[in-house]
């Protein structure tokens, strides 16, 4: 294998340590979830093909819902997707009236990727290719700057057949109008509406002209304009990634705000199923009570559990991955063991004679986790990949010390605090949604 970069190695390494999801360097690490991985591909070249797609991955806390999110984000970059991804929390959700929907929006076209600009803030990038691929189109058969505008103003046409496409074309237009004048207050302005930061109608009216804003009932619309957008720029389309359903589920106020946002998504699973969305598509991850609690995950919502049933044919042994809903699978104890020989080679920087433990240390630190952590280490790994890190890191530090030693019974330690929401509400630690919030008590 070729030597990894510094960068890359380092990434995945503090992040690993600090529980979290590497955004750089998930193929050095990925194990197991092959099927899964498989029908998610599948998705992305349906959006490619002007189709649409909506995914629930679900799975208990630490069973790598994130890091299944951030592979399939890795794997829409490398097939010229752009991608969106944000966390629900209790300021960004996808149906509110104060603001907060807007707010995910927001959260959403800030972290815009593409394959040139993986880390995210591309969107001003994807507004660059959108004119130079005009442009290059145009000029290399023989076309004038005119001609230029003019395919431009044709081109924005046809994102005026969409909701909310008349004045999402203006703005397109301004930006264009700021890149050809070498006007920098107008792009950022028209950036600035892109990514839903005007909270006025009279604001963007006084900077762009337009009459209409990204608002809380119209970011579903918005996110299909930028699909088709995207697709008009020249890539394969807009996969949205959204982690942290839990919030929706158990951490809204009150049962009207909860069904409120459980309606939007049952809109976006119908717009998806029934062809009324192209080149775009939405992967949502959550824990298995975000989907089956009977009073507030989402099959409390009678229409939305319908939409969201499994194949009853399905079961043991036997899977069926065409629908929305994802589950993954435990790993087995061999994708453990092939997960802690790539962390090891990372942190070695790929070079195998820098290897701090043979292959016997891997055993012998699955076999501690099995009698600390019992059957949860298979589905909760990110323990053991913690504290195997943290191993070689004193290796390092201490050349005197030796696996042996540090391997103990106390080598396994599950996280003193939550390390999200959805293991703060599998442990009981989240504050509960008060369902009768809207309720108030009186005494007479």
């Amino acid at each position: 294998m070729s030597e990894i970069k510094r960068r890359e190695r380092d990434a995945v390494l503090q992040s690993l340590q600090a529980g979290l999801v590497p955004r750089l360097g998930l193929h050095l690490l990925q194990v197991g979830r092959k099927d899964e991985v498989a029908a998610l591909l599948k998705d992305l070249e349906r959006i490619e093909q002007g189709g649409a797609a909506f995914r629930i991955v679900v799975g208990r806390f630490g069973s790598g819902k994130s890091f299944f999110l951030n592979l399939i984000r890795t794997l829409a970059l490398q097939k010229r997707l752009v991608v969106a991804q944000a966390d629900f929390t209790m300021e960004r959700r996808i149906r509110s009236t104060g603001g907060e929907a807007r707010a995910l929006y927001s959260e959403l076209m800030r972290n815009i990727a593409t394959k040139a600009k993986p880390e995210g803030g591309a969107l001003r990038n994807l507004c660059e290719s959108w004119i130079s691929d005009v442009h290059h189109k145009v000029t290399s058969a023989g076309g004038s700057e005119d001609e230029v505008k003019q395919r431009i103003v044709e081109d924005l046409r046809g994102l005026q057949e969409h909701v909310g496409g008349f004045a999402f074309a203006q703005v397109l237009g301004k930006y264009y109008e700021g890149h050809a004048s070498g006007n920098e207050a107008l792009q950022g302005n028209a950036l600035r509406w892109l990514r839903g930061e005007y909270a006025t109608k009279t604001e963007a009216r006084q900077d762009l002209g337009v009459r209409d804003i990204i608002e809380d009932e119209n970011i579903y619309d918005s996110l299909k304009l930028m699909g088709a957008f995207c697709a008009k720029a020249g890539f394969g389309g807009l996969l949205v990634g959204l982690d942290e359903l839990v919030v929706l589920s158990h951490r809204l106020p009150n049962t009207r705000v909860r069904q409120a946002n459980y309606e939007a998504l049952l809109s976006i699973i119908n717009d998806c199923y029934q062809g009324g969305a192209a080149n775009v598509g939405f992967v949502l991850a959550g824990t298995d009570e975000c989907l089956e609690d009977k009073r507030r995950g989402l099959h409390s919502y009678e229409a939305l559990r319908s939409r969201l049933v499994e194949n009853s044919y399905a079961g043991e042994g036997v899977r069926d991955l065409s629908g929305p809903v994802v589950r993954l699978q435990n790993l087995t104890p061999e994708d453990l063991f092939v997960l802690l020989r790539n962390i090891r080679h990372v942190h070695a920087g790929g070079d195998a004679a820098k290897y701090l433990v043979p292959d016997d240390a891997l055993v012998a630190i699955l076999q501690r986790a099995n009698e600390t952590l019992g059957a949860e280490y298979f589905k909760t790994p990110r323990d053991v990949v913690r504290s195997f890190v943290g191993l070689l890191n004193v290796l390092e530090q201490n050349p005197g010390k030796t696996w042996q030693e540090l391997v103990g019974a106390n080598f396994i330690k599950k996280a003193d605090v939550p390390t999200s929401v959805e293991e703060e509400v599998a442990l009981g630690i989240a504050p509960p949604a008060d369902d009768d919030a809207e309720l108030q008590t009186f005494k007479l």
